[in-house]
């Protein structure tokens, strides 16, 4: 298989939407060339025109806030105490939240907000974590879909029509270029965008059989109640420039805390934090499409100036696509045994997910792996 490389950043031709120029420059590297001629005044005004529509009239909260205690969360909190917002902040919970997760969480209470915490029934969570890993490849499918209904379920129950969401992933990430410049996340957006890879919440009823009144946090409110109470979902970074790195400087002074070293799958320590599946549900990105967080990163960098694409390829080369031994202190028996899933299981259902013409295969059509269990690229960057 013939993998091409953005000839600006290091993001494949493997990368699921990916559209390249004629140069064959990515639509995440012209997003941000684009973004550098915005009018970030004017923008800054149109944001503030939009909450002063939503500030509530009735002592209520001005804001929804979906939180999970990242960097980029922080920064959301902070940006709106600054514009004087009373805010709600909402955190969907994950299903292996870390001592350094749990501190961050407690952080942003600090900052003086309210804060309410949603847990879904665990027993059910581990029956789906283990189904989702099976059958689209993903330990975490049941909290990206709860990080987006959770939030708007709280908003239409408290009356609350404004949420402030972050980043547009499909700005950094090079998402089409028909949607770079989207203000509102709905439900389009996430049924496009938001890592459903295909599955819907109805699927576990008819599949697994979880009776509906089971999913209610799983589900998207109706689009009747949704307009009825003007829910709308907003993109901070489509009003401000957003940055990482810039967030997490930010997030610091405030009290956000770091881990002790790079993290593993990674090459910082300020990033994923909460939930210690994240290095299992990163692997199999690496899996599908050859390349995961740490060329992520890279580009982030590149893009900015903070790296050159050659120091970016041998940082990738030597930290990309490393098997899931450990993350933050726990090991892959520890996450895998949540979910009732031993190693060897885990390894078959890896290699159903491989994409073998990314990974070199021995004469029997077998994948060839390294004493540490990583696979072996049979593509290199150029």
């Amino acid at each position: 298989m013939s993998v091409k490389f953005c000839r600006k950043c290091i993001l494949p031709s493997t990368k699921p939407d990916l559209e390249f120029s004629s140069d064959y420059i990515c639509q995440g590297c012209k997003a941000f060339e684009k973004r550098q001629k915005i009018d970030w005044d004017k923008r800054s005004i149109e944001f503030k025109k939009i909450l002063n529509n939503f500030k509530s009239k009735n002592n209520n909260y001005d804001c929804i806030i979906p939180v999970s205690g990242g960097k980029d969360s922080t920064f959301q909190v902070i940006k709106m105490l600054e514009h004087n917002m009373n805010p709600l902040c909402v955190t969907a919970m994950t299903d292996k939240l870390t001592d350094i997760g749990r501190y961050n969480l407690d952080n942003i209470k600090k900052l003086g907000v309210d804060h309410i915490e949603v847990s879904t029934d665990p027993v059910l969570r581990r029956k789906i974590n283990k189904f989702t890993l099976k059958s689209v490849g993903d330990i975490s499918w049941a909290e990206h879909i709860t990080i987006f209904t959770i939030p708007v379920r709280i908003a239409c129950k408290f009356d609350i029509p404004l949420i402030i969401w972050g980043e547009n992933s499909q700005n950094e990430n090079g998402g089409p270029e028909k949607n770079e410049n989207a203000i509102k996340l709905d439900r389009r957006w996430l049924e496009e965008f938001g890592g459903l890879l295909g599955l819907r919440t109805t699927d576990l009823n008819t599949i697994l059989n979880i009776p509906l009144n089971k999913l209610i946090q799983y589900t998207y409110p109706n689009e009747e109640e949704i307009n009825n109470k003007n829910i709308t979902g907003i993109f901070l970074g489509y009003f401000f420039p957003w940055d990482g790195y810039e967030n997490f400087k930010i997030a610091k002074a405030s009290g956000f805390k770091t881990y002790e070293k790079e993290l593993e799958g990674s090459i910082v320590n300020y990033e994923n934090l909460d939930n210690a599946q994240m290095r299992v549900h990163d692997y199999f990105k690496f899996l599908k499409f050859g390349y995961d967080r740490v060329t992520d990163w890279c580009c982030w960098h590149i893009r900015r100036g903070r790296m050159t694409r050659d120091e970016a390829i041998k940082i990738n080369i030597n930290n990309s696509g490393k098997y899931p031994r450990n993350y933050m202190g726990f090991t892959l028996n520890e996450i895998l045994s949540e979910i009732d899933c031993t190693e060897e299981e885990f390894n078959e259902i890896c290699d159903n997910f491989t994409n073998k013409e990314l990974f070199k295969i021995n004469n029997e059509g077998k994948l060839i792996k390294s004493e540490d269990g990583s696979l072996i690229p049979n593509f290199k960057i150029f």
